[in-house]
């Protein structure tokens, strides 16, 4: 598990890096997009996006409850990890760093419905992770109750697996 989250912090850390000449903003987390190539623009725009997100969303006044303060903390932050490893798998090209950015997507989901299970809330439904820019999931991809991977997305599952390594 805890080479799992080191990961996750990799790819958050190289996504960070990506734009690591770019000015800070209120977050510090930069206009990315200034000195992006137009390949890495969208990117840099999404996994801003994302940060920027999960960083507002995780600033919670405390409740004096310490569990609901922690997930509500947490799950944004697990769902920031989720976005960006979406951005990656839309974008990216590396085949290790794309089957990585799956299982953070399937694992962090899990987690998330993992704590909201423990405070006795529902966990989220289940939905496609989308991978393509602009990605709509049509009517047909949606699970039915008889077929649910309730902790999967369904384009992550259908990912292609690696090339063998030569």
């Amino acid at each position: 598990m805890r080479q799992r989250h080191l990961a996750c912090v990799g790819v958050v850390l190289a996504a960070c890096l990506a734009g690591a000449g770019a000015q800070a903003h209120d977050h510090g987390h930069g206009d990315t997009t200034a000195s992006a190539t137009s390949d890495e623009a969208p990117f840099l725009a999404e996994n801003t996006a994302a940060m920027d997100k999960m960083m507002a969303e995780m600033e919670v006044k405390p409740t004096g409850d310490i569990d609901a303060d922690f997930t509500a903390m947490m799950i944004p932050h697990h769902q920031g990890a989720i976005d960006m490893a979406v951005a990656y798998l839309r974008y990216g090209t590396n085949p290790q760093l794309r089957r990585l950015a799956q299982e953070i997507v399937v694992e962090q989901q899990q987690e998330i419905a993992a704590m909201r299970l423990a405070l006795g809330q529902t966990p989220p439904p289940s939905a496609p992770a989308p991978t393509q820019p602009d990605a709509v999931a049509p009517a047909a991809l949606q699970p039915s109750p008889a077929h649910d991977h309730s902790a999967m997305a369904h384009d992550a599952m259908a990912m292609q697996p690696a090339p063998p390594a030569q």
